[in-house]
């Protein structure tokens, strides 16, 4: 009897694990999921950012077990991940969205410099940090900072080919440009000192590509306001999501998954 009532729950077991896994409720994906704190902070952790590629199916499942945090994970193979076999709706737009993110990603915004005396530049995972200047608002980017040297002096690359939607200068962002992948991904490059050459909205730029150089510029109604800050990079990312036109993800992760395929510079 006790052997039965054993081989009984095992069964049950295996058959509820079944379910919570092909399940997709289980995992409370929603039209929403994409715009939950959760999966915009991107934490890919230090495992994955070493990575040179992207299985989309096994980050889009791994990043749903995990919680959407990456941190804690030694590896990331198929084996020790229970795969999402029905694959949902709403599964297909996350798995789309990390797609939308990472696939056209090339190369890390500030090139290397061939001079050793060059200070590097750093970045922390500020991201939604409290800004004040024209009301209370979150930080929707990462500033690439470069204060140890004058304004224009780091040169600013395209991370991804794609179209050039925004240019000029804007109150906060000053002297700014914005880019669309061909995935879908807004790229936002703010407070540069100049642009490399005249553009025009609609004009196309390679991944690689200068579009200016790092400054200070912004914070200001008057058009060339700079001094107000650190001379740093602003970097913005945003995707279009089902309830908004443009969605601030974090990009400091994703930065420390371009450093790796950075350029180098004589400067």
């Amino acid at each position: 009897m006790m052997v039965i009532l054993i081989l009984l729950l095992s069964v049950f077991q295996v058959t509820v694990m079944d379910y919570l896994i092909r399940n997709p409720d289980y995992y409370q994906l929603d039209a929403y999921t994409v715009e939950q704190d959760a999966f915009r902070s991107m934490i890919l952790g230090e495992m994955l950012v070493s990575q040179t590629t992207f299985d989309y199916d096994l980050l889009t499942t791994a990043m749903i077990e995990q919680e959407f945090d990456l941190t804690k994970l030694n590896t990331l193979t198929y084996e020790n991940k229970c795969i999402l076999k029905h694959k949902s709706t709403e599964y297909g737009k996350l798995k789309k969205a990390y797609e939308s993110i990472f696939r056209d990603l090339k190369y890390f915004p500030i090139p290397q410099s061939s001079r050793s005396d060059t200070p590097p530049i750093t970045f922390s995972n500020d991201w939604m940090n409290t800004r004040t200047y024209g009301g209370k608002r979150g930080h929707e980017g990462c500033d690439i900072m470069g204060n140890e040297r004058e304004r224009g002096y780091y040169p600013v690359v395209s991370i991804t080919d794609g179209t050039v939607e925004k240019i000029g200068w804007l109150e906060q962002g000053g002297w700014r440009i914005g880019i669309r992948s061909p995935s879908g991904l807004y790229l936002y490059y703010a407070h540069l000192y100049g642009y490399s050459k005249k553009r025009n909205v609609g004009d196309f730029v390679q991944a690689g590509e200068l579009l200016g150089f790092m400054g200070d510029s912004g914070y200001g109604k008057t058009e060339g306001t700079v001094g107000n800050f650190d001379v740093h990079l602003h970097l913005g990312l945003y995707l279009k999501t089902p309830h908004h036109a443009e969605l601030s993800i974090n990009p400091y992760w994703i930065l420390k998954y371009l450093q790796k395929n950075q350029l180098k510079y004589h400067y």
